[in-house]
């Protein structure tokens, strides 16, 4: 896994007389801010770090804007330093000069005591020399982080102070703000000034949408608005029961704050028995942000390498913990086939997520739906990466009646006015999609007829409808097959 940038470890490389340095980081100024507090603290004789830019050159000096004219004066200099490039990665891949200068820097005794430091937004070191430089990642702020610069927003601001009042104020928007930048979170905090009537719900409105604007930019993530909770999936009573037993056994305020979080669960099985909905549910019975991975965009190489892709999205998903974390049709990106089409990427692919998998440390339950499972490789499936693999069958007769009563609901009918029973038996072989869209269609055609939804309505639906247990039996049955002994049902009937 990357190392990642702190005080403590810049300090150490340092002590060491590490030669150079490049910092990923998204944010120039919080970077310079961090190298800057560790040198005054750790080496108190030392001046603070000389800044380059290609507009300014170093401060002061002049005919230094140009790269090799930059490095040369560095190297003129006597005595321990910390030189900070902001802009060299833009001039360096078909410089030799100035690849020449870095590789003396690095060489010569007459640097010694000095780090050249580089921030760059992504590693794009020249081969040449690469074998030179220390990569470290400045990540996003941790919770910590967030937290004492809200405190200290707070303690100097007398409008901010008025509404974060108490450290359960103060708890709350440094959850809301988890995952994003301290310019991200300042800006925030501006919105919720001029806004004063909107108060601390402004200001959490605000870190949201932010959020879902630095997830679209991503281009593979999003941001799920999630109203479902654990009530609106009918059956799967063996996955309820599987959340239920660790609320039991940590809490469920402990889950919803990270604490003994899974790792996470993968679910199987047939397309539209509610493999998604109940990813939701689970979100929102822990009070967790559900944040969603798409795979194949991953694969299309639009946003940049698979592997690279994938990298960003965990280390984001680990900025956003306590959170959940939700692959949908992780076959899409991961599988048998696709080793043999993509080669290395895939492999590549596997390997950083299932290492990422074994060693996360931040709380990120991982939510995989696949409906092909057989295509997943075994190293995918062993016992470790997920906490279980469930299978999602097609509903049960009771699952089918509890279906039925939960859309009748979520439409405004009472289903004392209906027979669920009836209808269950009547729509044997359905999943819960066809379901839905059975009640769907009842209420259109008496919509269109100027009158309420019947019995008869919902019933002439379903005699119209051919069941995917139909139209996929051969599919089905391979399904249920490799899940046989293989996977948990999280139901506790089949689907009779």
């Amino acid at each position: 896994m990357d190392q990642r940038l702190n005080a403590g470890i810049f300090l150490r490389l340092m002590a060491a007389g590490t030669p150079l340095l490049l910092v990923v980081t998204s944010n120039e100024p919080r970077s310079e801010a961090l190298i800057t507090r560790a040198l005054q603290q750790g080496f108190k004789d030392m001046p603070e770090p000389r800044t380059w830019t290609c507009t300014d050159g170093f401060a002061g000096q002049q005919d230094t804007t140009d790269p090799v004219r930059a490095l040369n004066w560095v190297a003129a200099q006597e005595g321990r330093g910390v030189y900070l490039f902001k802009d060299l990665h833009w001039f360096w891949q078909d410089n030799p000069y100035i690849q020449r200068h870095i590789k003396e820097l690095a060489g010569s005794r007459r640097t010694t005591g000095k780090m050249l430091v580089l921030l760059c937004p992504v590693v794009d070191i020249p081969p040449a020399l690469q074998p030179l430089f220390k990569v470290l990642r400045h990540a996003l702020p941790d919770r910590a982080e967030i937290r004492s610069y809200l405190q200290a927003c707070r303690d100097k601001d007398g409008t901010l102070g008025t509404m974060i009042v108490d450290d359960q104020d103060l708890n709350r928007l440094t959850l809301a703000a988890q995952g994003l930048d301290l310019r991200d979170i300042d800006q925030a905090l501006r919105q919720g000034r001029l806004a004063r009537e909107g108060g601390l719900e402004q200001i959490r409105e605000a870190l949201f949408q932010d959020k879902k604007q630095m997830l679209a930019r991503t281009g593979i993530m999003d941001f799920v608005d999630n109203p479902v909770d654990a009530i609106q999936v009918g059956g799967m009573e063996n996955l309820k029961h599987w959340m239920e037993k660790r609320e039991q056994a940590f809490g469920a305020t402990e889950l919803a704050a990270g604490h003994n979080l899974p790792k996470g669960v993968l679910m199987m099985g047939i397309s539209g028995c509610g493999k998604s909905l109940f990813v939701k549910a689970i979100a929102a019975r822990w009070h967790l942000p559900l944040v969603r991975l798409d795979m194949a965009t991953v694969y299309e190489g639009t946003y940049g390498s698979p592997e690279g892709s994938l990298r960003r999205a965990c280390v984001l998903a680990e900025a956003l913990s306590p959170c959940v974390l939700w692959i949908d049709e992780i076959e899409a990106g991961i599988s048998n086939q696709g080793f043999k089409s993509e080669g290395g990427a895939a492999s590549r692919v596997l390997g950083y997520f299932l290492t990422w998998m074994q060693e996360k440390q931040a709380p990120v339950f991982v939510a995989a739906t696949a409906n092909a499972i057989e295509l997943l490789p075994a190293e995918m499936l062993r016992k470790g990466r997920f906490d279980e693999i469930f299978y999602i069958s097609l509903p049960g007769l009771e699952e089918r009646e509890e279906i039925f009563t939960i859309h009748l609901q979520r439409r405004g009918f009472q289903p004392g006015d209906f027979s669920p029973s009836m209808l269950a038996h009547s729509a044997k072989g359905f999943s819960g999609a066809e379901i839905e869209q059975a009640v769907a269609s009842g209420q259109f055609e008496a919509l269109a007829q100027g009158r309420t939804l019947v019995q008869q309505d919902i019933m002439e639906a379903i005699g119209r409808t051919v069941p995917i247990s139909v139209t996929m039996a051969e599919q089905i049955k391979k399904i249920e097959a490799w899940a046989f002994k293989r996977a948990v049902p999280a139901s506790r009937q089949s689907g009779r």
